[in-house]
C-alpha cells in the first residue's frame, strides 16, 4: 500500500460506509421483525424464510454498528482531525471488498448455503476478504495518525485497539476450523462464547470512541476526550475486552475467580461511559444543544439506555440467577438494548453530527419533525419491547409447570406484545433512516457532480 492523494473524494468515502451501514440496518431490521412473528406463527414465510431470518437479522445488524463506525472513523479523520488519509484508495477497496463480500453472504444465505458458527454463519472462506479488508483498514489508520504530532486523545486510543482486536477476535472465532477445537464440545463452546465476548468488545472500543468523539465537538471541548475519566474508560474498556467475557461462559467448567473478575468489571464500563455522558450533557451551553439537536437527542437516548441496560446487566450477571436467565428472552433484552439503545443510538448521534457538519442548517433543518417523530417512535417502542423481553424471560426461566409447549403458551401474550412492538420499533428507525439517508444522497450526489462548492 502506498500513500495517494484523490482529491476532494477522499471525505466521501465516509459517508458511502454511513450510506451502506444504514441500509444495512433498514434490512437487518426488517428481517428481525419477520423472525420476531416466526417465533409465534412457525408457518410464516416457512418455507422462504424460517432457516435464514436470524443469520440474516444478525449479519445485517452487527454490519450496521461496524459500516457507521468505519464510516465515522474515515470522515472525521479527515475533516475533522485534518488529517491527510494515508490512501484514499485503500479505503475505496476496502468499501468495496465489504460490499462484495456483503452481497456474496446475503445470497448465500438465502441460497441456505451455511458452514459458519453463529454471528458467522455463512461459509468460512468468506472470512478470507474480511480479513483483508480489516488489515488495510487497520493500515490505513495507523499510518494516518501516526502523522499527528500531538498527544493522542482517547479516541484514538480507543479506535485503535478496536480494529487491533477484532482482527485477534475473529481469527479467534475461526479456530472450531482446527481439529483440536472442533473434536471437543466444551473447548469448541468455550473458545467460541469466549471470542464472541470478546469480539463485542471490540466494536465497543469504535463505538465508545465514536460517543467521546463526537461528545466532545458538540461541546466544543477537546479536553473531555482528554480527561481522566475518559482515559479510565478506555482502559476499564481495554480489561473488559480482555477478560469481560468470562461472564459468557458460566456454564462450562472454567476457573471460579476468572467468573467473579469478570462481574465485578464488566458492568463497571457502561456506568463510567454513562457519568461521562451524563456530566457532558449538564455543561452544554443551550446554543449547543440548539445547533447539534439530532445529535444530542439521540446521545441523550443512549445514556438513558446505558443506564437501564446496567441495572439488567448487574441483575443476569450473578450467578445464581444467571442459571436460570441465561438462553431466556432476557439475555435476548440484554443484546437488544445493547444493541439498539446504546450502540445504534450512538451511530445515529454519529450520522446527524456528520450531516450538520456537511449540510447548512436551511437544508437539513427540514426533516428535524421527521427525524424527531422517528426518534421518539423507536425509543418508547423499544421500551415497550425491552419490557416484553423481559417479562417473557422470567416466565420462562422460572416457570415451574409441566411441558414445553404449555410454557410458551403462558407467555405468548409477552411475546405478542414484543413481536407488534418490533415492529413500531423496526418504523421508528426507517423513519430516522430515510431522513439521514435522503440527506446524504444529496450530499454524495452534489460531491459527484462537483456542485457543492458552488451551490453551498
Amino acid at each position: 500500500m502506498t500513500s495517494d492523494d484523490d482529491g476532494d473524494d477522499r471525505d466521501m468515502i465516509g459517508l458511502q460506509f454511513l450510506r451502506l451501514g444504514m441500509l444495512a440496518l433498514a434490512a437487518g431490521m426488517f428481517f428481525g421483525v419477520i423472525g420476531g412473528f416466526q417465533f409465534l406463527f412457525p408457518e410464516f414465510l416457512r418455507e422462504l424464510l424460517f432457516t435464514k431470518t436470524r443469520p440474516l437479522h444478525v449479519s445485517l445488524v452487527i454490519s450496521w454498528i461496524f459500516l457507521a463506525s468505519i464510516g465515522g472513523i474515515y470522515y472525521y479523520l479527515v475533516t475533522q482531525c485534518k488529517l491527510k488519509l494515508f490512501s484514499p484508495r485503500a479505503a475505496n477497496w476496502h468499501f468495496w471488498i465489504f460490499v462484495v463480500t456483503g452481497l456474496a453472504i446475503l445470497a448465500c444465505y438465502f441460497a441456505g448455503r451455511f458452514g459458519g458458527r453463529e454471528y458467522f454463519e455463512y461459509p468460512a472462506v468468506l472470512s478470507i476478504p474480511i480479513f483483508l479488508s480489516w488489515i488495510i483498514f487497520g493500515v490505513n489508520y495507523f499510518k494516518t495518525v501516526f502523522k499527528s504530532t500531538e498527544p493522542w486523545p482517547v479516541y484514538y486510543w480507543m479506535w485503535g485497539t478496536g480494529i487491533i482486536f477484532f482482527f485477534i477476535t475473529f481469527s479467534e472465532a475461526y479456530l472450531w476450523l482446527i481439529p483440536y477445537f472442533r473434536e471437543s464440545m466444551v473447548r469448541e463452546i468455550t473458545v467460541q462464547w469466549k471470542s464472541y465476548g470478546a469480539l463485542t468488545g471490540s466494536w465497543n472500543m469504535l463505538v465508545y470512541g465514536t460517543a467521546i468523539f463526537v461528545a466532545s465537538r458538540i461541546s466544543e471541548n477537546p479536553q473531555l476526550a482528554r480527561s481522566r475519566m475518559a482515559y479510565g474508560l478506555y482502559f476499564l474498556g481495554l480489561f473488559n475486552l480482555m477478560f469481560g467475557w468470562a461472564h459468557h461462559i458460566y456454564l462450562v467448567p472454567s476457573a471460579p475467580w476468572l467468573r467473579s473478575l469478570a462481574y465485578a468489571v464488566s458492568m463497571t464500563e457502561l456506568l463510567v461511559l454513562g457519568k461521562i455522558l451524563w456530566d457532558w450533557r449538564a455543561s452544554l451551553a443551550s446554543y449547543q444543544i440548539h445547533k447539534h439537536g439530532n445529535a444530542y437527542r439521540f446521545l441523550f437516548a443512549a445514556d438513558i439506555w446505558i443506564f437501564i441496560n446496567l441495572v439488567v446487566a448487574l441483575i443476569i450477571s450473578v450467578p445464581a440467577l444467571n442459571l436460570y436467565t441465561h438462553g431466556t428472552h432476557i439475555t435476548v433484552a440484554h443484546a437488544m438494548g445493547s444493541t439498539i439503545g446504546i450502540n445504534t443510538m450512538i451511530l445515529l448521534a454519529s450520522v446527524f453530527f456528520v450531516i450538520r457538519e456537511e449540510l447548512p442548517a436551511e437544508v437539513h433543518s427540514g426533516c428535524s419533525k421527521q427525524v424527531t417523530f422517528g426518534y421518539r417512535m423507536a425509543n418508547v417502542s423499544l421500551a415497550v419491547f425491552f419490557v416484553s423481553l423481559i417479562l417473557a424471560g422470567l416466565g420462562k426461566g422460572f416457570y415451574g409447570g409441566g411441558s414445553f409447549q404449555e410454557m410458551m403458551l403462558s407467555i405468548r401474550p409477552f411475546l405478542l406484545v414484543f413481536a407488534v412492538s418490533g415492529v413500531t420499533l423496526m418504523l421508528g428507525i426507517w423513519i430516522v433512516l430515510f431522513s439521514a439517508l435522503r440527506l446524504i444522497n444529496l450530499r454524495l450526489s452534489l460531491a459527484s457532480r462537483g456542485a457543492f462548492a458552488a451551490e453551498y
